[in-house]
């Protein structure tokens, strides 16, 4: 296993960390874990010298951070270092960060938590966070022993990772997600950065974009590129490799979900470095990242001059969930998005065909068939 510097922290993490949210699970219920195959994945993980595992209070259903507990028994809690979350959307009032944390606690079987992260924060929680005086709680809880360090993981636009980055003092690190296709989303490479400037230790996540960048068969487009390198390597090793190659980052997390995983990415930190990839190693990722993008049926760019849509019509967004579940032959994340987190009054039948939008649209994009099309997709899982 190799290691790296954690931030301004006296301590090396290693290159691989467990993320115990997509671990093997039972008849299909995310909330019933497979605890013996798990057990021994994530036992291999640290006998081979992983020492960083991240879970969160709403992972599998609640269930995550017990069964993290059943992992660190027999001496393996000295072995590793844990990392755990507040969750801002379960947070009503002050008075329940004392109470998720207890709970916590008492979850994990753990007397300190190593590193506690203020869970996926947007510009709404963390407005949220400052009306409740997170700051004050947290330092005093540092100061009880409760937790060693606090950090944050992030999900919005890179002037919010700004604001936050900037809004506390005493951030010791953040977790970003982070690969070679979204180095201009979220946070990206920019908020890689100027995290690394400001001294904090960066946790990626999402390497392999929720496995999209790993799956089996590769599309014709993505594998004749692939095709072209020297490397034996499959396409998540490449995906990894590519975190791995840059000195910014710290640790990569993987929710690994089978032995095979765990085996295959052990492997891939113990040949990873920081710049380890060679000029024709970068420019294939260069292509195979273009050779994606050509997947891409609606050549939106989110310049975002079709809004406002006189009807309320998120069309940027749609079209970027639509996008995504082509390109990536992924429709699952993109169609619970649709659901889960477009506002139904800001959906595709909302279109009352006015036609403002195409008249402003500098791609010349035929925005009311798409719609047509993007909507029925997402909602019906038709018209692909």
């Amino acid at each position: 296993m190799k290691y790296r510097q954690f931030g301004q922290l006296d301590w090396k993490v290693s290159a691989l960390g467990f993320g115990a949210m997509r671990l093997p699970i039972l008849d299909g219920d995310n909330a019933k874990i497979d605890e013996e195959l798990a057990k021994a994945m994530v036992r291999k993980a640290i006998d081979e010298g992983v020492n960083y595992i991240d879970t969160a209070y709403p992972y599998h259903h609640g269930q995550s951070e017990s069964f993290v507990a059943k992992v660190l028994k027999d001496g393996y809690r000295k072995k590793v270092r844990v990392a755990t979350k507040m969750t801002p959307w379960l947070v009503k009032t002050e008075d329940d960060f004392d109470r998720f944390l207890e709970d916590q606690l008492e979850r994990l079987e753990i007397e300190q938590i190593d590193y506690y992260l203020l869970h996926s924060l947007n510009a709404k929680y963390w407005n949220k966070y400052q009306d409740l005086h997170i700051f004050d709680w947290a330092e005093k809880k540092i100061s009880e022993g409760k937790f060693k360090h606090l950090g944050f993981s992030f999900h919005d636009e890179y002037p919010v990772f700004h604001e936050i980055l900037n809004g506390y003092d005493n951030w010791s690190f953040c977790q970003i997600q982070y690969n070679f296709m979204d180095i201009d989303f979220q946070a990206g490479q920019k908020g890689l950065k100027e995290a690394t400037e400001k001294g904090l230790a960066v946790v990626v996540m999402e390497p392999l974009r929720g496995g999209c960048l790993a799956k089996t068969p590769v599309p014709d487009a993505i594998a004749g590129v692939w095709a072209q390198s020297t490397h034996a390597w499959k396409p998540a090793e490449w995906a990894l490799q590519w975190v791995w190659n840059q000195p910014e980052v710290s640790v990569v997390l993987s929710g690994m979900s089978t032995m095979e995983q765990v085996e295959e990415n052990l492997i891939s930190a113990g040949r990873s470095q920081i710049g380890g990839l060679n000029a024709e190693d970068e420019e294939l990722i260069d292509k195979v990242r273009n050779a994606y993008h050509s997947l891409v049926p609606i050549p939106c760019t989110q310049c975002e001059y079709c809004l406002p849509c006189p009807n309320g019509v998120a069309i940027p967004r749609i079209f970027n969930l639509y996008n995504n579940a082509i390109m990536y032959d992924a429709a699952g994340g993109p169609r619970w998005a649709y659901a889960n987190q477009v506002k139904a009054e800001n959906r595709a039948d909302n279109c009352t065909e006015c036609g403002e939008c195409e008249v402003a649209c500098p791609q010349n994009i035929e925005i009311i068939n798409w719609l047509k099309i993007a909507g029925e997709y997402l909602s019906t899982g038709e018209g692909a």
